[in-house]
């Protein structure tokens, strides 16, 4: 009965655009779970036992939080179904302080790939691919996915990334410059495939080679990239992208308002909420603000 239940639950949040495909495995095994004590409905005990099999606190606690979300709907229609507590704390981990790159560090990382590994198409791709990250705030799953058809004179077509939303970023002139560059020896290596970053083996670049290609750059020049925070990744160069951008806000509630709207949408960000983080996450932006703040108490510029 419960599986059935629960079956009902995650189609109704399909029908929604979720795809919960962890959600299905994890909330089916709970169902099994109760099953096996005997229970056909949701039972605060038994959530908790079976969250407590996880072997981290906020795995245990997003386990929890998923049977809550459940137990919420399924309570709606049955007041059987008990809703557990959150016993467990947050479902997430707090996010790693991110590390922002200096410009100087920027180039000088650009330049490390360019010379890093044989003296072929590898290093024009990464050198290529890292500047194009660094100056647009691409998610490498986004970068190492586009095509030929995805550059536009319009700018790059980022087609149905991540929270399946699709979205049109212009591009600089300097920046068109040197994509096209890297294209025009990139089309005579691989004819045949139309992804636009590709690997020696001729196929689609993996997260995992952008991974490695990026440490050893990062080592070359002298970025933290072992175990600690902050530490410089892949990641760093959208990170870096977005404090800028934050940076050259302009003056006055509205213009901010929508700087942040502008800046949210650009970036792909499923809520703004995420483009907010940057202020708290970055020592640089938590001075600019509290100097604001100190401006405004004292009565002076702001």
């Amino acid at each position: 009965m419960l599986s059935e239940a629960v079956h009902s639950y995650l189609a109704l949040r399909r029908t929604a655009g979720f795809e919960l495909r962890s959600e299905q495995t994890l909330l089916s095994d709970f169902a099994t779970f109760s099953s096996g004590r005997g229970e056909a409905f949701v039972r605060i005990a038994v959530a908790i036992d079976w969250a407590g099999t996880a072997r981290s606190s906020y795995q245990r606690a997003r386990r929890l939080g998923m049977v809550i979300r459940c137990a919420r709907h399924l309570h709606a229609q049955d007041p059987h179904h008990e809703i557990p507590p959150q016993v467990f704390g947050p479902e997430k981990a707090p996010r790693p302080t991110p590390y922002i790159l200096s410009p100087e560090q920027i180039t000088a990382l650009v330049r490390a790939a360019s010379q890093s590994g044989y003296r072929s198409l590898r290093r024009v791709t990464y050198s290529t691919l890292f500047a194009l990250l660094a100056c647009t705030g691409l998610r490498v799953s986004e970068a190492i996915r586009l095509r030929f058809s995805d550059i536009t004179p319009d700018g790059l077509l980022i087609r149905c990334s991540k929270f399946r939303k699709s979205r049109l970023l212009p591009l600089h002139p300097t920046a068109r410059e040197g994509l096209d560059r890297y294209l025009e020896r990139r089309r005579a290596y691989a004819p045949t495939d139309d992804h636009v970053f590709i690997s020696l083996r001729r196929k689609p670049l993996l997260c995992k080679d952008v991974e490695t290609a990026f440490r050893t750059a990062a080592r070359t020049i002298g970025l933290p990239v072992g175990p600690g925070h902050p530490r410089a990744t892949p990641h760093s160069l959208r990170h870096t992208f977005a404090v800028r951008a934050l940076q050259s806000c302009p003056d006055g509630r509205d213009a901010i308002t929508r700087h942040m709207v502008a800046l949210s949408t650009y970036l792909g960000h499923a809520n703004v909420s995420h483009t907010y983080w940057y202020l708290e996450a970055v020592p640089e932006l938590m001075r600019d603000i509290a100097d604001r703040c100190e401006q405004f108490v004292t009565g002076g510029p702001t």
